[in-house]
């Protein structure tokens, strides 16, 4: 078995390896021969301390991530979130690879993201609301700066405090970021993320303005919600995984039965993106273990060629 820790995979990843291989992996969620399956939701001793286990096969891999949400590490000083991917040798049955991905997976779950924004927001976008101030909402952040040319970026936040902090640690970064309150915020968008653990709609329908793509990127159990279910009915709906995306996803909370689009069937020309400049689109990020596989397999190939170099 091959381990690769999280000081190695971290130091391998960059935003150019995870848009490629969440790219390839949302492909490959719209392929036959690809499976992915059912979520286990679980806990430790301390029902507080969650983890999901998230696993897929496909025609080249095989695998599953464990991921960690522990709020009893603030007490020790430690993240709260932590991510290890299992790759299964095929052959064997044995595990082939263990690769330890805490910030892999961050940059994994701000790919989707940058790769569905890229697919569906309007070529001229310019103005980025984000809501949250985690730790996950400065990567997404980041990954739709690489791919649009920001003129605005509006932080919306629940702790004044905490929101200004994040804003500056944007601005210090060379984003022309700005706290503003969330109507303002959405009414002024072009491109909206929503990156919190929200249970209930965190805007207004009638705030967003036509030609806006919104992406969800905090829904992905069955009590989380981010955005008013009303705006559905006005909007094309995109998600990486179906199946998933209505039972826990953010469209579990349609009011009548939906069926969105894979973003991997308008990445292979199967489906119809953005059809006109006033469409509101939205992206729903549920997270599928074959965006974790392949990241992983990206890093394993990265790491087998420093140690042979």
């Amino acid at each position: 078995m091959i381990l690769i820790t999280e000081a190695q995979s971290s130091s391998i990843v960059t935003p150019e390896l995870a848009f490629s291989a969440v790219r390839d992996a949302l492909i490959a969620a719209v392929d036959p021969n690809s499976a992915s399956f059912p979520v286990v939701v679980a806990h430790g001793s301390d029902p507080k301390n969650r983890f999901t286990i998230k696993s897929a096969s496909g025609a080249k891999l095989a695998g599953l991530k464990v991921g960690a949400y522990f709020p009893s590490n603030d007490a020790r000083g430690l993240p709260r979130h932590a991510s290890t991917i299992l790759l299964i040798d095929q052959n064997t049955g044995r595990i082939g690879a263990l690769i330890e991905g805490s910030a892999v997976n961050c940059y994994r779950t701000a790919a989707a993201d940058a790769v569905a924004t890229d697919t569906l927001a309007r070529p001229n976008a310019k103005v980025l609301t984000v809501i949250g101030t985690g730790h996950q909402a400065a990567y997404e952040v980041q990954a739709i700066a690489r791919i649009r040319k920001l003129s605005r970026l509006l932080v919306v936040g629940r702790d004044p405090s905490r929101a200004g902090y994040f804003t500056q640690k944007l601005v210090s970064s060379g984003l022309p970021a700005e706290s503003a309150t969330a109507e303002a915020a959405v009414r002024a968008a072009d491109i909206i993320i929503t990156a919190t653990t929200a249970t209930a709609p965190l805007f207004k329908p009638a705030w967003v303005q036509p030609g806006t793509h919104i992406s969800s990127m905090g829904s992905d159990a069955k009590e989380k919600q981010e955005l008013p279910s009303d705006l559905f009915p006005k909007a094309s709906l995109f998600c990486d995984f179906p199946e998933q995306s209505v039972r826990i996803g953010e469209f579990q909370h349609a009011k009548t039965g939906i069926t969105p689009t894979a973003i991997g069937e308008v990445l292979t020309g199967g489906a119809p993106g953005r059809q006109n400049e006033n469409e509101i689109t939205i992206f729903d990020s549920s997270g599928i273990s074959l965006q974790d596989l392949y990241i992983a397999k990206a890093i394993l190939d990265r790491q087998t060629a420093r140690v042979l170099a």
